[in-house]
This record gives C-alpha cells, structure tokens and sequence, in this order.
C-alpha cells in the first residue's frame, strides 16, 4: 500500500449515456505514500496527472466502468492503462452480481455514505464547491476503509434481502500482468 492511489470523482451532471460528453466538477484523492486527502478541481486536474503515472495502483469502486472513462475526457492518455483494482469489479467477480458501496461500507465498516451523487450534482449547480470536495473526499475515505478490511480478511460483507450477512471473498493483492502506461503529461 505503500504508493497505492484511491480516488474517486464527482461529475456536474448526472450520468449520461455518452460518457464522453461528461464532465468532472471534483476528483477526490488519497495518497497512501504521502497519507494525504486532496480534492481536485476541473482547473487543477493537470497536476494530478504526474501523481497517478507516478504512483502504485489506483483503487476505487467502479473505476473502470465510471471514474477512469470519465477522467479520461481530460487525460492525454488511457488511464484505464494504469495499474488498478476496481472493488465492485472484484465484488462482481466474487459473487456475481454488483452492490452500492453504501451497503458494503455498512456492512464491514458500520458507516455508510455521507449523501449520493445527485446531491453532489446539485451543489455544482448552486456554485457549492466545498460541499462537493467534502462528500467526494467521504466516498474516498470509505472506499480506503473498505479496501483496508478486504486486505485484512481477503473478505467483504453485505446484508442479504433476508436480512442475513454474507461474505465475499476478494483477493486484492496486486495482479502479476498488470500494465503499464506510458508517461504522457512529462515534457519533452
């Protein structure tokens, strides 16, 4: 975990079909090599870009399928080429079909979210900037507590509909063929 990156964002509108056309209001990070939170801004992006082609694995929920597409409308490159673990792909990997982060951060850490992304979006619209910096970097913070319990008992958790709790077996351990991306935001 030592240079490891969890991240997540939250965009100005709701989600679309067409990704591409979608913008990024705030990008929350946590760096385990320096053991700091930080909230980007859509003006500030360029200097997250070095920290994530510099650092380890990027972790988050839903990454590949949401985050990482999104970022890419302002990186130069595929981030999806980084190194990284997508917790609710392992999660649907493991059991088959796929859980809010909500319900597993209740479920193995006792807390659940601050709020959802829809709030987040209507922040953007009131100009509430710091309210959205706030709610991403929550969601960052659950998506590391969530992380650090599945490393700890290469396990998750969820409340079934019955009401009973279910384990999930995960294996976040690096994969060996992981690949790697090519520097592209170092000048020439």
């Amino acid at each position: 975990m030592t240079n490891e990156i969890v991240l997540d964002i939250e965009t100005q509108s709701a989600a679309g079909a067409d990704y591409a056309q979608m913008r990024i209001s705030v990008i929350g990070v946590y760096f385990y090599a320096t053991d700091e939170y930080v909230a980007y801004e859509e003006h500030e992006f360029n200097k997250l870009w070095p920290r994530l082609e510099h650092g380890g694995r990027i972790i988050g929920f839903n990454t590949k399928s949401f985050d990482l597409p999104i970022m890419n409308n302002y990186y130069p490159g595929d981030l999806l080429n980084l190194p990284q673990l997508d917790i609710l792909e392992e999660i649907k990997n493991s059991i088959g079909f796929r859980l809010k982060l909500d319900h597993v951060a209740e479920s193995c850490l006792g807390v659940g979210k601050s709020g959802h992304g829809l709030q987040a979006v209507e922040w953007w619209k009131q100009g509430e900037i710091e309210k959205i910096k706030k709610y991403c970097l929550d969601d960052v913070r659950i998506t590391k507590g969530v992380y650090e319990y599945g490393v700890k008992y290469n396990a998750l958790a969820y409340v079934d509909r019955l009401g009973g709790r279910k384990a999930i077996p995960v294996d976040f351990k690096p994969k060996i063929a992981q690949k790697t991306a090519i520097n592209l935001t170092m000048p020439f």
